[in-house]
């Protein structure tokens, strides 16, 4: 088997050639351990290889292929990763980007891992992620840089940078990702891949933990295919006993959702920042010049776009809402593991950006988290309202508010002290937005720029309504399709 082989099949149809005996699962994972080996020089994705617990699942995979018990299981024997953030998997490292936890090993697995094994993928490495996912960029001092496959002087996105480049470069189908401020949808972005994040309440975060943050914290995967994200979603979505979440029932499962025609939808799109989401100026033109091209695309497939009106959505200081949630986050973070390593943690343990969070926390007092809870609320109820007024059924935006930036662009300047928070919150300015309110939010890759770099585009569904969103980003695959796309670092010629 050559190395083009596998980067030539998404996730379900790797799935099928294992199921019907046309490849091995060990033969599978030794060419993905191969071809780790050829990128993470370039890359640094991989943070800690699971290589044996890996050959020990493709293993067990295998006899329930040749005893014909593996029909139920979509991605049977599909190699997959799991980014090192928040999802544990029992007697693996587990850092989340933190030099105070360089050697702690997890004791469960997290409900999703389970979820994610049952569903047949084949966990064979963890992936790099910043320090407790408070960044953008992937660029934890403890792991050092991940750098993106189209172009390693840029970012592959954060916090789900490592799982990110990986599956744009070829390696697997699919990787685990979370998103507490479009930490799916910005490394999807960044890397030209599908990204959703779900609804509050779709996938679980148990059994250690039932909220974080106020709730604006979400897990899911980065995939190359929109079909591999519906059924992965199929796989991990539901409740878990004492969830304070739930999001509604759906009828059909969210694979056949995507052979589903989405009909004729509403869309109203931004090409500009609603006033209040930040104190920056307007969306560079590339990406300005993406969400117009795909406005475009999505009326030539029959549906009603059209410009929305900003002020709509105007809001006196959204940064403010997103603060103290954040930083509560990391306060709560800072906590736990406190009590998990029997030690307090000292101004060493922490990266300057994450003591910055941490130090917010303290000066956050009981009502002033409450106040940002209630103004999130009011947010949602706003932005939930323009859905209802304008029997809109998506909201189209630029993902980002600017191309990947270059390795660094976010490093604090003492001589600017702020400057590195505000420079984010500008990059990210149409993401983090709908952490606050729980819709669900998927980045389709459809445009690149003059430098070749990815441009997402995001569409925003009404809360519960992830089946809108796979029907029309799968038509968007269909009409414009992005799979035969490759970056420079890819599997298929290594680094």
């Amino acid at each position: 088997m050559s190395k083009i082989t596998l980067s030539d099949f998404d996730g379900i149809a790797l799935g099928e050639k294992i199921r019907s005996k046309e490849l091995g699962c060990e033969e599978v994972l030794n060419q993905t351990i191969e071809n780790i080996d050829a990128v993470n020089p370039a890359l640094n994705a991989v943070i800690h290889p699971m290589y044996d617990e890996a050959k020990n699942l493709a293993q067990q995979w295998q006899k329930r292929v040749d005893s014909g018990d593996a029909n139920d299981s979509v991605f049977c024997g599909v190699p997959f990763v799991l980014k090192d953030l928040l999802a544990e998997y029992k007697g693996a490292p587990f850092n989340e980007g933190c030099v105070a936890l360089k050697d702690y090993v997890s004791k469960v697995d997290s409900e999703l891992v389970v979820r994610q094994k049952a569903s047949g993928v084949v966990i064979c490495a963890k992936t790099n992620t910043p320090e407790f996912g408070g960044s953008p960029v992937t660029e934890p001092e403890l792991h050092g840089v991940t750098r993106n496959p189209w172009n390693t002087e840029h970012t592959p996105g954060g916090s789900s940078g490592g799982s990110a480049a990986l599956v744009a470069a070829g390696v697997v189908p699919m990787g685990h990702a979370n998103d507490g401020g479009g930490s799916i949808r910005i490394p999807a972005s960044c890397c030209g891949l599908f990204g959703l994040k779900p609804s509050r309440g779709r996938n679980p975060l148990g059994p250690l933990f039932g909220d974080l943050g106020g709730g604006i914290i979400y897990e899911h995967v980065v995939s190359r295919s929109v079909r591999d994200s519906a059924a992965m979603l199929d796989a991990t979505a539901g409740k878990t006993p004492g969830d304070p979440y739930q999001a509604p029932p759906l009828a059909n499962s969210f694979l056949d959702e995507c052979q589903r025609d989405p009909g004729k939808l509403r869309i109203g799109y931004l090409n500009q920042l609603p006033p209040g989401w930040h104190q920056t100026t307007s969306p560079h033109a590339d990406c300005v010049n993406a969400v117009e091209a795909t406005a475009k695309l999505c009326a030539s497939l029959g549906h009603d776009v059209e410009l929305a009106d900003p002020s709509a959505f105007a809001h006196p200081d959204v940064p403010a809402v997103f603060g103290p949630h954040f930083s509560a986050f990391v306060g709560f973070v800072v906590r736990y593991w406190e009590r998990e390593i029997g030690r307090p943690f000292e101004r060493g343990d922490m990266e300057d950006a994450t003591w910055d969070w941490y130090q917010a926390s303290l000066a956050t007092n009981s009502a002033d988290f409450l106040v940002a809870v209630e103004a999130a609320q009011l947010l949602t109820r706003q932005i939930a309202n323009w859905y209802e007024a304008g029997n809109y059924d998506l909201l189209l935006t630029p993902t980002l508010s600017v191309p990947p930036v270059k390795i660094g662009a976010f490093e604090p300047d003492a001589s600017k002290p702020g400057q590195w928070l505000i420079d984010i919150l500008s990059f990210v300015a149409f993401t983090y937005v709908y952490n606050l309110t729980g819709q669900p939010a998927a980045t389709v890759p459809l445009q690149w720029n003059e430098q070749d770099l990815p441009l997402g585009s995001q569409f925003i569904g009404r809360y519960g309504e992830e089946a809108t969103l796979f029907r029309l980003a799968a038509q968007l695959e269909q009409a414009q399709p992005w799979l035969d796309r490759k970056p420079r670092v890819h599997c298929d010629y290594g680094s």
